[in-house]
Order: C-alpha cells, then sequence, then structure tokens
C-alpha cells in the first residue's frame, strides 16, 4: 500500500455543455477540475443535484474522492469502495501483472490462488477475472481479518460475476483450511508495512482508510515489518513444491524482505522496482 494519489477514472465521458456549468461552479468552489468533473459525471446524469451536493461537501470535508463516487478503476475492474477497505493503487495494479507473469511460467492448468489481505478483493479477482479471459479457471481464497472488507469483497466478486472465490476470515494464516497446506500456486498479498510513527507524517486523508490496514508493528530493526515478517515466514507452509509467493512491502524493505525470503526456505528471490523506481515487489519462489 503505497500512500501516492492513484489515478482517476479512466474513459468517463466528458462534461457536456449541459453539465458545464454545474462543473464550473464546483471549481470556483475550489474543487479540483479532475475531480469536479468525477463528481459531474457520476451524478448529474441521474439529475441526482442532492446527492452531487453531498458528495462535494463530503470531497471539501476531505474524504477521499474514491469513497465520495463510491467505485473506482483497478486493472479491468470497476471496484465498489467505501471506508471498510483500502483504495485500490496503481502499485497494486502492478503487483497483479507479476502475478500474472508468475503463473504463465508455472504453466499451471487451474491454478489454486491466495490473497492475503484481500481488502476490496482487488488483486484476487482482477487475477481470476483475467486468467477466465486467457481461458483458464483459476480457484482463489481471499482471506482478511476485517468482516467488513470481506463484505465489500463478496459486494464486487458479485459485481463482476467472479466465480470459484471462498472468502475466509483470518488473520493470515491463522484460520485457514488445514486440507490447503502445500496445495497453493500462488500467494499474493498487500499488507500493512507503514510504522506508526511514519503514518503520522503521510497525507492526512488516509486517516479515511482502515489504519489496520495501513499500519504495521515494527520487526527485526525494520519499521512496519511484522505483517510482511508473517507473511513470508509462513508461506512455505503454503504453497506447493513449486508456489510462489508475491507479497507488496515498504520501499524500506528490499534487504529485509530478501533475507526473510531466503531464510525461509526460497530458493529463487526477486525484488521487483514500481513504477517510481522504488523497491516495492518481493518474488519468492519455491523452485
Amino acid at each position: 500500500m503505497r500512500c501516492s494519489p492513484t489515478s482517476g477514472p479512466v474513459n468517463w465521458p466528458r462534461v457536456t455543455d449541459a453539465r458545464r456549468s454545474l462543473f464550473a461552479e464546483l471549481v470556483k468552489d475550489g474543487l479540483d477540475e479532475h475531480e469536479a468533473r468525477w463528481l459531474v459525471e457520476e451524478f448529474a446524469p441521474r439529475q441526482n443535484l442532492d446527492a452531487l451536493r453531498t458528495a462535494v461537501t463530503r470531497r471539501q470535508a476531505g474524504e477521499p474522492i474514491q469513497y465520495v463516487i463510491g467505485h473506482w478503476p483497478f486493472r479491468s475492474l470497476d471496484l465498489d469502495v467505501d471506508s471498510r477497505v483500502l483504495i485500490p493503487r496503481p502499485e497494486s495494479e502492478e503487483l497483479v501483472g507479476v502475478a500474472l507473469g508468475e503463473l504463465t511460467r508455472l504453466e499451471v492448468g487451474a491454478p489454486l490462488i491466495m490473497d492475503l489481505g484481500c481488502g476490496s478483493g482487488a488483486i484476487g479477482l482482477a487475477l481470476v477475472s483475467e486468467l477466465a479471459q486467457r481461458g483458464t479457471v483459476a480457484t482463489l481464497i481471499a482471506v482478511d481479518e476485517s468482516s467488513d472488507a470481506l463484505d465489500v469483497a463478496r459486494q464486487n466478486a458479485r459485481k463482476h460475476l467472479v466465480k470459484g472465490v471462498s472468502f475466509v476470515r483470518s488473520s493470515w494464516y491463522e484460520n485457514l483450511d488445514e486440507s490447503l497446506r502445500g496445495r497453493v500456486d500462488l500467494i499474493v498479498a498487500n499488507p500493512p508495512y507503514v510504522g506508526a510513527d511514519e503514518f503520522e507524517g503521510l497525507d492526512p486523508v488516509l486517516r479515511h482508510e482502515p489504519r489496520g490496514a495501513i499500519v504495521a508493528n515494527d520487526a527485526e530493526d525494520l519499521v512496519g515489518f511484522e505483517d510482511v515478517a508473517l507473511i513470508i515466514e509462513g508461506a512455505p507452509t503454503w504453497l506447493s513444491s513449486r508456489g510462489v509467493l508475491i507479497c507488496e512491502h515498504s520501499n524500506v524493505h528490499r534487504d529485509g524482505v530478501l533475507g526473510a525470503a531466503r531464510g525461509s526456505g526460497f530458493v529463487r528471490c526477486d525484488d521487483l522496482d514500481d513504477m517510481a523506481g522504488h523497491p516495492r515487489i518481493l518474488v519468492a519462489r519455491r523452485s
């Protein structure tokens, strides 16, 4: 979960002449031009001006535009999001691309995927959906300790008609079905990895997102590393002999994740930079 702003909705219609006065009014009131356009296009077509005014008030009070609109794009999906889950971010879209590449390399006909800390379901649902478009039927175990987050993930699975998904309330591997041990082809995770002190200095808009999905305890002399370390340490128990762990992490965690992965028995470990050139995605292979 990198804390930079996300890109906005793509391919949304331009503001028409009929709505231009509304758009101009919002900009005059201090709203960002892009956000004004998104809000007009979201609410004005339904002539719901009261909802538009409420949305503007929420945004001006500091609530993230993604929550105000109520949905946000993530790769090919339009995900419902609210304050129960993290806002989908571009770095996690990159993680999905890396995961698809690993599954292609593995040549697994019907992969079993585990999404730890699934939140809105963004990573896991995108994987299953895009694999289905390629003719591959995957099974997904979507895991989160928050029942509220699981409700949002279920809602998004129904919205996009994604099949083959099981939802499990668990703190990482704690409550998983024992029959899954040694069977999972791919574990993906975007855990909390921001330290408590670090969080206080970040964009105040993050206060609207679930803190438990952002902030983690320190571990091994690394800020915010506890959950990342737990995921790496436990992964080999659940992965198949050729399985892969792909985990997003802080830009200060590169040495930590590589050391933890090698110490946990992973044979080949790579750490990839994100679009901004920061260390971000651990790829740990069992063989």
